[in-house]
């Protein structure tokens, strides 16, 4: 561990001693390497990417990016990489600000091994077919035509039975070898930037995505791997099928958890704000129950496609089942990956319109299906089919992982977000947010069994220092204590736990600290504005509830941005801390308690790059710099439509968009269970 090392010991003033590497550790060991001299079995928080594309996934290398996962690992160590710009030169140069402690390359499984085919021998036939010939194309609507095509025969297609490329077929091919190749290589780069000294550096997963979109509608998982023993090849959608990620879980019981000895995983759903309604239906039976509680104990909170905690249509006036005017941040117009297909500005098809609130799928927002889990264990007779934690990403697709910096961010869509092209077709889209896990050391076992226990949260990108127990008797004065998270494991649970049947008359207490994301020399962090504590419930008629209580902080403090700098005006917390005890708390009622947390305001990326670009959000004269600054560029580029009209939007006349935004984390619940047989 780096930065984070000092800061957490220093914030939580823990005087317990942290325990030698040569004791034997809180979490089992499936792998050879040194124990790490920097361990602490209170924890620590590892900050890393768990959803990232290289030059291996269609999608990336179709916009002209040629990193592959050695190189992903390499920017997400601190290391610069190069990117394509608008005219597809390798020339524009991306280094994120601060290392991360662990990454997973998450490449698709669809296509991996055609992608070896089109990209990698040129003595090969399949190398020459039209649509490999079209996917190396440096002319943008030649790209533009293959992506069109990868799309139509693979991941949103809706047949049950899915076959492979016809690349496959051609002599010579042996699509099944040229997989294996590339899930060779994937595990290599990985083992090859794993940190096995004891220094402890840097950690890497083995990993893929399982890509499948019927109708465009997302219900991909990222396929984590605990250690070295993994699959002997990606389980893909040619697999399961289409719309059948329960035989994903299937497979992975086979081929991992009750195959091999050792091998452990986990997938991990993303973005569900884009799935129609769709990757979180009503558990058809057990099974499907115990494998979803075992598989995928964390999902993605936010990533560069929108956030998915909650849903506020500003300019209707409604919510998704909420009336949380905080649901605003973040959010796509539409709810299902059409939404990609922005092309000069203009929606290519009518599949990526926008939704109206009104027909918004409830399940595609993570705190509806918290809520409708606990209606579920009451309907069932006790089982809780969506106990799930919360985790950040990026979805780069362009091997940058961690790049959700707002003044960093270079796109995450390769050539497509280079330049102007970023501000005018996705407009929509955000750098993505972080994982954050709490775990004893900077190792593949501690960080996996982390998620595995759900002490993990989200952020939007910065790295704020978050704490969340839950317990019946913690003292009221727990904030002063140097022995503050000692108490907090031993009266109670972390975030991701479960408070089971309440003693007599006991109200349970939360506490909560969080300390602002230091940031660096050249950048300091942002002030924290406050902390929330978000709670959902079932009632008595079997009626679920969610309420938004500020906890610490100040809503009204005064902050701001200056309008012409961006500069943060105002002042907020370097540091929060609060005990918080449910005054309405039901003994008898399912609940689920987590944390919201609140930075000052800072420009948008949006804002950042209109901007540099001489178009100001903030001014009145702002639509007449776009048509001046989109007549500069044009020439040069060949750009149609309005390139840089989006920068004028009116935020009062949009459900969504502010030039300004408040970063966020949001803690993995704290659930209260009545009965503990149900657990």
């Amino acid at each position: 561990m780096r930065w984070a090392t000092a800061i957490v010991i220093a914030f939580t003033v823990n005087n317990t001693a942290a325990q030698s590497s040569s004791e034997s550790p809180a979490f089992e060991r499936t792998e050879q390497r040194e124990p790490c001299d920097n361990y602490d079995h209170l924890r620590q928080p590892m900050f890393g990417d768990l959803h990232v594309h290289t030059s291996y996934s269609f999608d990336s290398y179709i916009s002209n990016q040629r990193n592959d996962p050695w190189a992903a690992y390499r920017y997400a160590k601190g290391e610069a990489i190069m990117l394509s710009n608008e005219s597809a030169e390798q020339a524009i140069t991306a280094q994120i600000s601060r290392p991360l402690d662990f990454t997973a390359v998450t490449d698709h499984a669809e296509f991996l091994g055609e992608m070896n085919i089109c990209t990698t021998d040129p003595w090969a036939l399949g190398y020459w077919w039209p649509m490999c010939i079209m996917s190396r194309s440096e002319n943008f609507y030649v790209a533009l035509l293959a992506a069109d095509w990868w799309q139509r025969i693979g991941v949103s297609g809706e047949q049950a039975i899915k076959e492979r490329s016809r690349v496959c077929d051609l002599p010579g091919a042996d699509c099944g070898h040229r997989l294996s190749e590339f899930w060779s290589n994937i595990q290599q780069a990985a083992e090859d930037h794993y940190d096995r000294s004891s220094d402890c550096q840097f950690t890497s997963f083995v990993g893929y995505e399982y890509t499948d979109a019927p109708s465009f509608k997302n219900l991909h998982r990222n396929v984590i791997f605990r250690n070295d023993r993994v699959t002997p090849l990606p389980i893909s959608t040619y697999e399961t099928g289409t719309r059948n990620f329960p035989k994903l879980w299937q497979l992975l019981r086979e081929q991992c958890t009750d195959g091999d000895k050792g091998c452990d995983v986990m997938s991990i759903p993303h973005n569900p704000n884009l799935a129609g309604g769709w990757m979180f239906p009503d558990p058809e039976n057990q099974q499907q129950i115990d494998d979803r509680l075992f598989f995928e104990p964390v999902v993605e909170m936010t990533q560069h496609k929108a956030a998915s905690e909650c849903r506020f249509d500003r300019v209707a006036g409604i919510g998704v089942d909420t009336e949380d005017e905080l649901c605003t941040f973040e959010q796509n117009l539409t709810d299902n990956l059409a939404s990609l297909g922005v092309v000069f500005g203009e929606m290519q098809t009518d599949v990526g319109a926008p939704v109206p609130v009104e027909d918004f799928a409830r399940r595609n927002m993570l705190r509806n299906v918290l809520k409708d889990g606990m209606v579920l264990a009451e309907q069932n007779g006790g089982q809780n089919p969506f106990v799930m934690g919360f985790i950040g990403s990026t979805d780069t697709h362009s091997a940058t992982p961690g790049g959700a910096e707002e003044d960093n961010y270079t796109g995450h869509l390769g050539r497509r977000d280079a330049g102007y092209r970023n501000v005018q077709d996705h407009f929509e889209d955000n750098p993505g947010g972080l994982a954050v896990v709490w775990a004893e050391e900077n190792s593949r076992d501690a960080i996996f069994s982390g998620m595995r226990r759900k002490e993990s949260y989200a952020t939007s990108g910065t790295r704020p220092i978050v704490r969340f127990f839950g317990g019946w008797d913690y003292d009221a004065n727990i904030c002063q204590s140097p022995n503050l998270v000692q108490q907090g494991y031993d009266g109670g649970v972390p975030m991701g736990g479960d408070l089971t049947r309440a003693p007599e008359g006991g109200v349970p207490s939360f506490v909560v600290t969080a300390m602002k994301d230091p940031g660096t020399l050249d950048k300091p962090g942002t002030d924290l504005q406050r902390l929330q504590i978000i709670k959902g419930w079932v009632d008595a008629e079997g009626n679920s509830h969610e309420q938004v209580v500020d906890v610490a902080g100040n809503a009204n403090n005064g902050a701001w941005v200056d309008e012409n700098t961006c500069a943060p005006v105002g002042q907020g917390y370097a540091d929060l801390c609060t005990v918080w005890q449910d005054p309405d708390f039901d003994a008898s009622q399912r609940a689920f308690y987590y944390v919201r947390v609140l930075e000052n305001p800072t420009c948008r990326w949006s804002t950042l790059q209109c901007k540099s670009a001489g178009v100001d959000p903030f001014a009145d004269s702002c639509s007449d710099q776009a048509a001046a600054a989109t007549e500069r560029v044009k020439d040069d580029i060949g750009g149609m439509g309005d390139i840089y009209g989006r920068c004028c939007i009116d935020p009062v006349e949009q459900p969504f968009y502010e030039p300004v935004l408040q970063e966020r984390a949001w803690t993995s619940p704290i659930w209260y269970t009545p009965n503990a047989a149900e657990l």
